[in-house]
């Protein structure tokens, strides 16, 4: 197998799928074997069964305590501490999604000093222009005409040497806030930084919401501005916007601004006020694939080779590739009804009733195939054996083998 670029959807052979889905290795050499017909009915349902039981249980021990990110306490009651003026002399806030890392900074930076104060007590500066001796000098002192001095690091992932703030943080000036933005990774707890900072300050981490949350967070948002919103309305947003909290909650502010307080937004607003077609988008079109509706899917097709922004071979290929996991676990499923069926898939039941229907349409071993085709175009979409066909021959090719 041919290896693949680091970080799209598809990676090594051992590595093969969506790491939101994590299917372990018995699942990728029985898909395989599916693609090239060497597997007995049976031993395909035992060891698909075997897997999806797995994956169930480690979900279920993930989800127990797992907490939220929007609705999540440590984040409220951080945000409620902060609100009420209860400050940690130093704080770590670090993970891969920046949202929240931002509004808690932006917090700390709006409450900790009066307007007054800040021209003497307040230092905010980037990780790679940080003179840390002089930072470190800066917050062993004391504040001027204030209760409290300020020192944010944002971008502090860009810091190569942690010593001086390693000594620092074992012993914190109480009278300064020391804040540690460290962006789109975590930080390693092994280091004596991290293990000081949680004895004597406040470390919080800001995971990626799952894919399969992100209808349940947008819904959370919108429920805290008086508004609610549909499934489809729901599935446009994070189908085309992705899991970037950042630029959900920009556009989700744009609608709070012009569509009345207690609305319901459905997909027409998203197409009025964001840009986004209810009829040519990537959920239509992963759509009319699963119904097997050819002429839309090709309709859709042809708008995106005209409408670049709107969708493309990159954008398509990982939301395919899930949707035909979740039609191969419904095959193998005791319980296909559509309440069962969202409950395993973590999905909206409005959602079940096209992927229930297309079970009869993708057996087994064609979604098996599928995958394979999924692999080869998302190599061929990064330039791997393809030199002359462009982005959109690419999809239009695509899409017709996936649906014959």
């Amino acid at each position: 197998m041919d290896e693949v670029l680091s970080d799209p959807f598809f990676r090594t052979e051992t590595q093969f799928f969506s790491p939101d889905l994590a299917p372990n290795k018995d699942l990728i050499a029985l898909l395989l074997k599916f693609q090239i017909g060497f597997w007995e009915v049976q031993n395909t349902e035992i060891h698909i069964q075997k897997y999806i039981l797995r994956e169930n249980a480690a979900k279920k021990r993930k989800d127990s305590i797992e907490l939220f990110n929007f609705g999540s306490m440590d984040f409220r009651s951080l945000i409620g501490e902060i609100k009420k003026g209860v400050f940690q002399p130093i704080y770590l806030l670090h993970g891969e999604e920046p949202y929240y890392l931002d509004l808690i900074s932006k917090e700390i930076q709006h409450r900790a000093l009066e307007e007054h104060e800040r021209d003497f007590n307040q230092t905010i500066v980037y990780g790679k222009d940080a003179d840390l001796p002089a930072l470190v000098t800066e917050a062993n002192g004391f504040p001027m005409m204030s209760e409290r001095r300020l020192i944010i690091i944002r971008e502090a992932q860009d810091i190569r040497d942690w010593d001086l703030l390693e000594r620092y943080s074992e012993k914190p000036n109480e009278t300064t806030i020391f804040v540690l933005v460290h962006k789109y990774r975590k930080f390693d707890s092994r280091k004596k930084l991290y293990k000081h900072i949680q004895k004597s300050g406040s470390v919080f981490l800001s995971e990626k919401v799952k894919e399969y949350k992100l209808g349940e967070w947008i819904e959370s948002y919108l429920k805290e501005k008086n508004y609610t919103i549909t499934p489809k309305a729901t599935s446009l947003l994070a189908d085309f916007l992705g899991n970037d909290l950042g630029k959900i909650s920009n556009e989700l502010e744009k609608l709070a601004v012009l569509v009345e307080s207690g609305t319901t937004i459905s997909e027409v607003h998203i197409e009025e006020n964001i840009g986004i077609s209810k009829d040519y988008n990537i959920f239509e079109l992963v759509n009319a694939i699963t119904v097997r509706d050819v002429p839309k899917a090709f309709r859709i097709v042809h708008y995106f080779e005209h409408n670049p922004k709107s969708g493309s071979i990159i954008m398509v290929i990982p939301n395919m590739f899930n949707t035909f996991m979740r039609i191969m676990r419904i095959h193998f499923l005791p319980n296909k009804s559509r309440e069962a069926v969202a409950s395993v898939l973590k999905i909206h039941p409005y959602a079940t009733k096209d992927l229930i229907q297309a079970t009869k349409i993708y057996p087994p071993k064609k979604i098996a195939s599928n995958v394979a085709i999924l692999h080869e175009y998302d190599l061929k979409s990064k330039g791997i054996n393809n030199s002359t066909f462009s982005q959109g021959e690419l999809l239009r090719e695509l899409i017709y083998k996936l649906m014959h």
